[in-house]
């Protein structure tokens, strides 16, 4: 992820496609998003093998990329990556599954897990922005091959975990989602995400067009990921101090702050830095608050669909809104106002969330959330 969010808008730009064109071209993962994870997560949950699923979509995942180095069309490159997506959109919701699996109560330390996932971005968007710099956009595609390639080879190390049956495992999937706080979560979130749809597509685009370089480019993605790592460093005792509510509202709040500020302050590297530091609060907790109240509503037997179902929500239909919108947007009005505009939607989803979600005052425990 991060070889592909800084680059692949830029690298779909040097195939000379328009602003239109990425939106739906990027959009594709999220698409694969609202209905492929549910399937993976069914047969993660029926067979009780998370693993074994892990290495299938690996697998798929790293053959599907192969024919991107000979797609250069629209249609060619629309089903090369619709079918990869397909597979590559569900790798990360069974390996989250699988983690609280192995945690059972996850009381913040999965947090420090996903902490590694965020180095990994680091890595990635810092060493790319100056390979791309000091030779051409192409690398990006060998990078993501080796990439690809070493993590279906993690995939053997992984260990199986067993889940334990559950007080709520008599409950249907749909008793669980029909839950007006269950409702409440999932459009709260997708409506952060449809704004991060919109920097996760278009912000190198953004950047690049003001005159920055790519390896600065790509240091201000690090920026976000460093301060998304600290807060997930820190989220045990941030979740001790405050409720999951409260995480969630606060991290909505500076989401509007955010966004308003990429907007306007475009031509100030400062004052982009001060917005990257705010990916701490808009991913990094609103991420980890989420994750942990969804594993309170989806348990046992429904854990890995639980997991497939917020990601199809919010980053499937949510990603796909932000990035189709914000295609059309960026090509019609420009910009800055494309991001002024994404800052609505992380406040709507402070009404929704605010109004909407009350969860019970044990928020560590999952009793009373049926109720």
């Amino acid at each position: 992820m991060g070889a592909f969010v800084p680059y692949w808008g830029l690298y779909l730009e040097s195939e000379q496609f328009s602003a239109a064109d990425i939106g739906i071209l990027m959009s594709l993962f999220q698409i694969s998003r609202i209905f492929a994870p549910n399937f993976w997560g069914w047969l993660a949950d029926h067979t009780a093998r998370r693993v074994v699923w892990i290495k299938v979509t690996a697998l798929l995942g790293l053959v599907g990329f192969v024919a991107v180095f000979w797609a250069h069309s629209f249609w060619a490159l629309f089903f090369v990556m619709a079918s990869l997506s397909l597979f590559t959109s569900s790798t990360l919701p069974l390996s989250e599954s699988l983690t609280l699996a192995h945690l059972a109560t996850t009381n913040g330390h999965y947090s420090r897990i996903r902490m590694w996932g965020s180095l990994g971005f680091i890595v990635a968007a810092v060493l790319l922005g100056f390979m791309i710099d000091a030779y051409s956009i192409k690398s990006l595609l060998w990078f993501l091959l080796a990439v690809q390639v070493f993590l279906f080879v993690l995939t053997f190390k992984l260990p199986e975990a067993s889940v334990a049956p559950h007080a709520h495992d008599e409950f249907s999937i749909w008793q669980v989602i029909k839950q007006p706080n269950v409702i409440a979560l999932l459009v709260g979130c997708a409506l952060m995400v449809t704004a991060h749809g919109v920097l996760y597509n278009f912000y190198s685009i953004y950047l690049a067009k003001h005159g920055y370089s790519k390896s600065m480019i790509g240091l201000l993605w690090a920026v976000g990921v460093i301060c998304e790592i600290g807060i997930f460093m820190l989220m045990p005792k941030i979740m001790r101090r405050f409720s999951l509510k409260t995480i969630l509202l606060i991290s909505l709040a500076l989401a509007v702050l955010r966004f308003g500020m990429i907007g306007i302050a475009v031509e100030h590297l400062w004052l982009l830095i001060v917005a990257q530091t705010l990916h701490a609060a808009t991913f990094g907790s609103f991420h980890a608050a989420s994750v942990e109240v969804i594993a309170q509503f989806f348990n046992g037997r429904h854990q890995a669909k639980g997991q497939a179902i917020y990601n199809s929500v919010a980053y499937g239909i949510g990603g796909t809104i932000g990035g189709v919108a914000g295609g059309y947007a960026l090509q019609s009005i420009g910009g800055q106002q494309t991001f002024m505009l994404a800052a609505i939607f992380p406040l709507f989803g402070f009404l929704v969330l605010s109004l909407g979600l009350k969860l019970s005052t044990k928020d560590a425990n999952s009793q009373g959330m049926f109720r």
